[in-house]
């Protein structure tokens, strides 16, 4: 087994910050900026950009998850950061190509084609 070292943070007090961020960002604000825009191909580079941002950060905080449990941390500070990690990941990921797929379809409907969604 791997020897623990000194905990980063009191898992206690501080192990629900991330994935209460992820709730509230990506379901929060991510889910009406998600559904409303989408549907209308309105403002695109936003959305997407959106999508990015978080998708980035929860694999920073999936890729800091792993490098806290290589290091021995204890469970709450690993499972902590990698949790929301890994769940932002699977949503974000699985949501991806539907928002794609829904400015595809507004840009038909309007009669535009962005070589960028095709």
């Amino acid at each position: 087994p791997i020897p623990m070292t000194a905990p980063w943070f009191d898992p206690n007090l501080y192990a629900w910050i991330p994935g209460a961020l992820l709730g509230l960002i990506g379901g929060g604000i991510g889910g009406p900026l998600i559904g409303t825009c989408a549907s209308r191909g309105r403002p695109k580079k936003l959305v997407i950009a959106f999508l990015i941002v978080v998708f980035d950060a929860c694999a920073a905080l999936l890729a800091a998850g792993i490098f806290a449990w290589s290091k021995g941390q204890p469970y709450g500070v690993w499972y902590g950061l990698g949790f929301p990690g890994l769940l932002g990941l699977l949503l974000f990921g699985s949501i991806t190509p539907l928002v794609l797929r829904r400015y595809r379809e507004a840009e038909a409907r309007n009669g535009t084609r962005s070589p960028a969604l095709s």
